[in-house]
């Protein structure tokens, strides 16, 4: 059974300078339930569907599988998407033996950076950059399916109120 540990957070400051590689990364959304999603994604010139686990309040553990699909595939797929698609520039950033992956999002996402950071345990310490800005871990907001549902030009426009 596959799980992910992972952490949030919003970022603030130059981590790009630091950035050792970065690809645009395409995804979009199939099916968004309470108690899973399932995602498709495309990732510079590789394909994945996925399926994740319902994120409970502030859990940072989940289940987590993944998939190689042909790209040509994921593309149809993400026609099918019912909501946006969420467009962003992934920065890979290496700091205290981690690699943390920051997301620069584009479209109706643009002005949000997050980095996430994914750790073998759930109490794995690890070092903090200093562009490295508030937690917001199990934040259901800052989830990429909520997203792609409602985009943060709406929250800085005001025209909802995000869950905190």
């Amino acid at each position: 059974m596959g799980y992910e540990i992972e952490r949030k957070f919003l970022v603030r400051g130059d981590y790009k300078s630091h950035s050792f590689k970065s690809f645009p990364i395409k995804q979009g959304y199939l099916s968004v339930s309470g108690l899973s999603v399932i995602r498709v994604r495309v990732r510079g010139n590789e394909a994945f569907i996925t399926v994740k686990s319902a994120s409970k309040d502030g859990a940072i553990r989940r289940h987590e599988w993944e998939y190689a699909i042909p790209v040509e595939d994921a593309v149809e797929m993400l026609g099918l998407c019912e909501n946006t698609v969420v467009e962003k520039t992934r920065h890979l950033v290496e700091y205290g033996g981690h690699t943390f992956e920051v997301d620069e999002f584009h479209g109706d996402n643009q002005g949000l950076v997050i980095a996430e950071i994914e750790l073998e345990d759930e109490d794995e310490p690890f070092e903090r950059p200093g562009w490295l800005g508030e937690e917001v871990t199990g934040q259901v907001r800052y989830y990429n399916s909520y997203l792609s549902r409602h985009p943060y030009k709406e929250w800085t426009e005001g025209r909802i109120n995000p869950p905190r």
